[in-house]
């Protein structure tokens, strides 16, 4: 056993000398037992405002009471603090930092892109209908993709499909019991619908109600009707453009800030 440890263990026992006592004895007199142990060591205690409360001819080397290591933690806090800084001017340097993305004529869509959020909200009404779209960058996609053209030398043809797909969920409600929702990825192609399920309004977590079939399992009919029916409201391959220089413009905005308090909760 190490000095260091000998002279812990040493200082415990000084403390609290009745300790070693079985769990039964100290259930049945933990409290006045532990408070005359207390009140016995005291009388052999040192106090000192800068040290606090030693015994006499115990006290701990200076080396021991303030570890070397703090200052490497220091070292490293200011390391941390220097590449924060770093890719905070390299933000603020990129191109595209602040540039305002346009807004196209006749977007049907009320946008709600609320600072913090990862997600940007579309809503609109039409027909008596009140939908939302929840809009989130798919940055999974685009890593898989990289990684499955690694070794491909016909670099031109990949650079489109390396781009980050949109993943959209759309809720259409018609302030009745039951509401419809879509979940579909957008890319610069097509809009593609992977799922689509009737939800209770009072209940729409509910595990237990029947889904319905997988989506490309549905009559080949059926899936051009559905994809229509988003059309109709505004969902369609179009959009990918405009949503996808506005969630990119996003990301960079909110990276930044996340840096930002990063940085300030570092430098407390």
């Amino acid at each position: 056993m190490s000095a260091v440890s000998l002279l812990r263990r040493s200082l415990r026992l000084r403390l609290h000398p009745h300790l070693h006592l079985s769990p039964a004895l100290f259930r049945r007199h933990g409290r006045s037992l532990f408070t005359s142990s207390l009140l016995a060591a005291s009388s052999d205690l040192s106090l000192s405002p800068s040290h606090g409360a030693i015994p006499r001819g115990l006290r701990l080397p200076h080396s021991l009471l303030f570890p070397r290591f703090a200052s490497s933690n220091v070292s490293g806090d200011e390391n941390l603090k220097r590449v924060i800084d770093s890719e905070i001017q390299c933000a603020h340097e990129s191109e595209t930092h602040g540039r305002e993305v346009d807004v196209p004529e006749n977007f049907p869509f009320e946008i709600i892109d609320s600072p913090g959020d990862q997600a940007v909200f579309l809503k609109r009404d039409f027909a008596g209908e009140n939908i939302q779209v929840t809009v989130l960058m798919n940055f999974d996609e685009q890593n898989d993709m990289e990684e499955n053209d690694e070794d491909d030398e016909d670099d031109e043809s990949n650079e489109s499909s390396m781009e980050p797909g949109i993943s959209l969920v759309v809720t259409i409600d018609k302030g009745e019991s039951s509401l419809l929702e879509f979940c579909c990825n957008l890319n610069a192609d097509e809009l593609e619908i992977e799922s689509m399920v009737i939800k209770k309004r009072d209940d729409p977590d509910d595990q237990g109600a029947y889904q319905g079939p997988e989506f490309s399992d549905l009559d080949e009919n059926l899936q051009k009707a559905l994809h229509k029916y988003l059309e109709a409201r505004g969902i369609k391959s179009s959009l990918f453009d405009f949503l996808h220089e506005y969630m990119l413009d996003k990301d960079e905005r909110e990276y930044l800030t996340w840096l930002k308090n990063m940085k300030e909760f570092v430098a407390k």
